[in-house]
């Protein structure tokens, strides 16, 4: 809905060109919105509205379940209960530092994750032992164990893409 707030005086500008087309020029609009114009008009404009209001947002809402790549709603990706497990944890405890779009982490401490090459799991979890890179930035072992292993495993499907 915020989305159609700024885009309204466009779409009722759009709306009078067309109403200003359909009628054959300005006086004969003027004349038909006076008088309510004939029976055609009322038809015309009804299927223009019902045109314009109900089947071009059907049809995006349709293709926005088909769209591909980006972030947020439009990802469709299927993840595991563990990588769930991993997300979550990602986001309580390394969200802060680093970039991630999977889950929308804009970080300025820590390398973004997503321009690194090669992440696999085994190198983010050697990175979360012995704290990234061992440069002191980032503390050593701030998970283990299992945690450790589904956050590296969340991180290695979904960096970079």
């Amino acid at each position: 809905m915020q989305v159609l707030i700024p885009l309204a005086p466009f779409i009722v500008a759009g709306l009078a060109v067309i109403f200003i087309a359909f009628s054959g020029g300005p006086t004969e609009a003027r004349q038909a919105y006076l008088t309510r114009g004939g029976r055609f008009f009322t038809f015309s404009m009804v299927a223009l509205y019902v045109a314009l209001g109900v089947a071009v947002p059907a049809a995006v809402i349709a293709a926005r379940g088909q769209a591909e790549g980006g972030v947020g709603s439009l990802r469709t990706t299927e993840i595991s209960g563990k990588e769930e497990e991993g997300k979550a944890l990602f986001i309580q405890t390394c969200k802060s530092c680093h970039t991630l779009e999977a889950v929308q982490a804009h970080g300025v401490t820590g390398p973004n994750l997503d321009d690194l090459g090669g992440l696999d799991k085994e190198r983010v979890t050697q990175a979360i032992k012995r704290g990234g890179t061992g440069t002191g930035r980032m503390p050593p072992g701030l998970l283990d164990g299992a945690d450790r292993d589904a956050v590296a495993t969340y991180v290695a499907d979904v960096a970079g893409r």
